[in-house]
């Protein structure tokens, strides 16, 4: 069974961000611009902090593609983090000599024993046996993310020839629904140091039904879905479909009734966000994803140093008063990663030609060309 899956590396302040990226077919057109496209959408946005001044990411494809196709080996991909020049000593890989009063103040200047309310930071050193808290905020910081955005572009290439398309959009910044009103809110919460979240749309178009299966619960497409934007920082809540407003609809009002007009089945109705008993039923998914605010900010909560145990105010580095695009951004990603897993595991191949012919028979013996 053909599967693709991901690894990444890499720590906020460290050399680089790497992803390794295997079961693609070969003869993916991979467009590199497209990638770096996306990673500068994950950037952008109202209410982004410092950090987005200082890297201007893009990718560089390090192995699995020759001449803009893939190969069928596994892909290779980083993204060098341009404030590296800033933290060779205090995020060294090797160790540092501590007598080297130069070596020892850049290294305590970085030093974090302060923890943040809402983040890992806590439980990542009580996990980890730490005594500084920047061996946890490296890795659990967003930074990880453009990884993904990198890794779900080339998901988006492989979905692209099936004409699978995603985007997001923006639905509420804090309690403001309408533009003007999200820039609003976000400057004033960056007047008062403070932070702000909010709730944004997933929608893919064009996807076959019988994505998933009803067999077992992990193999639920809806339960992947959910998991896979579930675990980008920050997101607290997705639903599908009619979501939390499915509690209130009764089931003449909740079910999308079947149709079968012009050789195909319809919907004129998509409550149930385009899955059906843990599979695609040919609509398109919805997905509505909740964003909390940024935990760290310019004034910080009340909290506790791990070395003293006295109270402190929590710690504070670079921060966004507000990132609900650019995790809109990674969500596209996480969504476009699960679905093309399950175009692999559903139709195989070791080549693309291979995997869109076993799409096209299916389409034909489904009834699903129209």
């Amino acid at each position: 069974m053909a599967k693709f899956r991901f690894l990444t590396s890499g720590e906020s302040h460290g050399i680089c961000l790497n992803a390794i990226i295997e079961g693609l077919p070969s003869g993916i057109f991979v467009d590199k611009d497209f990638v770096n496209n996306e990673l500068k959408r994950r950037q952008q946005g109202y209410g982004r902090g410092a950090r987005m001044e200082i890297e201007n990411d893009s990718v560089q494809i390090k192995s699995g593609v020759r001449f803009s196709k893939t190969t069928g080996a596994p892909v290779c991909l980083e993204i060098q983090n341009k404030d590296w020049e800033n933290w060779k000593i205090p995020m060294s890989v090797d160790a540092v000599d501590l007598n080297d009063p130069v070596v020892k103040q850049k290294t305590d200047e970085k030093r974090i024993t302060r923890v943040r309310p809402g983040h890992a930071d806590l439980a990542g050193v009580l996990k980890y046996n730490h005594e500084d808290v920047r061996n946890v905020l490296e890795r659990s910081s967003a930074r990880e993310t453009a990884s993904r955005v990198a890794v779900g572009a080339i998901a988006k290439c492989f979905l692209n020839v099936f004409d699978i398309t995603g985007c997001s959009k923006i639905l509420q910044i804090g309690s403001a629904f309408d533009e003007e009103s999200m820039k609003k809110e976000i400057d004033t919460a960056k007047e008062n140091g403070d932070t702000l979240g909010g709730r944004f749309e997933v929608i893919f178009k064009n996807l076959p039904a019988g994505l998933g299966s009803y067999v077992h619960w992990d193999r639920r497409i809806d339960g992947r879905l959910a998991q896979a934007v579930m675990s980008i920082p920050a997101v607290k809540a997705v639903e599908i479909g009619a979501g939390l407003n499915a509690a209130f609809l009764h089931g003449s009002e909740m079910h999308d009734e079947i149709f079968f007009e012009n050789g195909k089945y319809i919907r004129k109705t998509n409550n149930a966000g385009g899955i059906e008993g843990g599979m695609t039923n040919g609509e398109d998914i919805v997905l509505f994803v909740t964003m909390k605010a940024i935990p760290t900010m310019q004034k910080p909560l009340n909290s506790v140093d791990i070395k003293t145990k006295e109270p402190y105010k929590a710690h504070f580095e670079r921060s966004d008063t507000c990132a609900v695009e650019a995790c809109a951004v990674v969500a596209e990603a996480m969504c476009a990663i699960v679905l093309a897993d399950e175009m692999l595991q559903k139709f195989g191949g070791d080549c693309i030609e291979e995997t869109k012919q076993n799409f096209d028979n299916y389409k034909k013996m489904t009834g699903l060309n129209g």
